[in-house]
């Protein structure tokens, strides 16, 4: 009797202890919203097949904002917040200013909270949106655990960090285990180039003075290509792969193999051979890039996440409550 008044005692002590450090620890959960909001992820991804059936190009986007959220301060929605006159937010940072899709998660917003009103964190949501465009580009399906608490605070200047088209191997390296990343991670990363654009302006040294990065030229007939569409001054855009621009494979990494990679952080991946077997590795097996792919990503998701008490759950994602 008295071993288990002892036992008592000392998970009451555990709580209290607990309890004075401010909360009981929380963490994220696949399935997070089962109970409280059972059609959190369906909503998700009926509003992103809508949006990508009428423009395929924004499931690129989404999947870029949500990295671009994930590695500035972790995945707490703040890229997702509206600048105000007394503060610049992350949408605003130049490295931003050409993501699309803000109006997409809007209205996923807008339809959770019809069904379950101050439930389901815009964090989660853009997790959620981000898996449901690979998977629409016809990647892997992925578990995304939910869970994530939204920031109250969003600065451009924290988009500094972010890793930029003309970053070597070895700044980039730095640049993401500095965010808790590996090498590896950051090369099967990288992957995600599989679809989307990019502005003339990222890499037209590249076209017009071939040698100005120091590495291998790009494939002529390639460059000739691009040239066309990218005339000196110009800041049009071109698909990073032109040849599955909207499938989510492993055609870049291939495309880095036959020297139709376009940004220097791209070509920089062939720099060493550690990194070289990798793109070698990713571009001979396709199911390796997937599983590989999906596990980089559950890992970007759990980045300095707010959980439990922290953070809050916004009404409206452009604004804090």
């Amino acid at each position: 009797m008295g071993f288990q008044i002892e036992k008592i005692w000392m998970a009451i002590m555990v709580v209290a202890i607990c309890l004075s450090n401010g909360r009981v620890e929380a963490h994220l959960e696949v399935g997070f919203y089962s109970g409280s909001c059972p059609t959190a992820e369906l909503i998700v991804r009926e509003e992103v097949e809508k949006a990508l059936t009428e423009d395929q190009g924004l499931g690129a986007d989404l999947l870029r904002m949500f990295f671009h959220d994930c590695f500035t301060n972790g995945c707490d929605a703040s890229i997702l917040l509206d600048s105000t006159e007394n503060n610049t937010a992350e949408k605003d940072a130049k490295v931003n200013l050409t993501l699309e899709g803000f109006e997409i998660i809007d209205h996923m917003k807008e339809r959770l909270e019809a069904v379950c009103k101050g439930v389901v964190s815009c964090a989660d949501i853009l997790a959620f949106a981000a898996r449901d465009s690979v998977v629409h580009y016809g990647g892997v399906h992925f578990k995304v655990a939910g869970g994530r608490r939204d920031g109250r605070v969003s600065s451009s200047a924290d988009a500094s960090i972010l890793p930029s088209s003309d970053h070597n191997l070895s700044h980039l390296t730095k640049l993401f285990i500095s965010r808790g990343l590996s090498q590896s991670d950051m090369i099967i990363l990288s992957g995600a180039h599989t679809v989307g654009i990019a502005h003339c302006d990222a890499f037209a040294e590249r076209l017009y003075d071939v040698h100005a990065d120091g590495y291998e030229a790009m494939d002529e007939k390639y460059a000739a290509h691009l040239r066309q569409q990218c005339p000196p001054g110009s800041n049009n855009t071109v698909v990073l792969n032109p040849h599955s621009p909207y499938v989510f494979d492993n055609r870049y990494y291939k495309n880095l193999l036959s020297r139709h990679g376009l940004l220097v952080s791209d070509r920089t991946l062939l720099s060493t051979h550690g990194t070289m077997t990798q793109v070698k590795r990713y571009a001979s097996n396709y199911k390796r890039f997937q599983r590989k792919f999906a596990d980089a990503m559950f890992k970007l998701g759990e980045m300095d996440v707010l959980t439990g008490a922290d953070g809050e759950i916004r009404a409206n994602c452009r604004a804090i409550n």
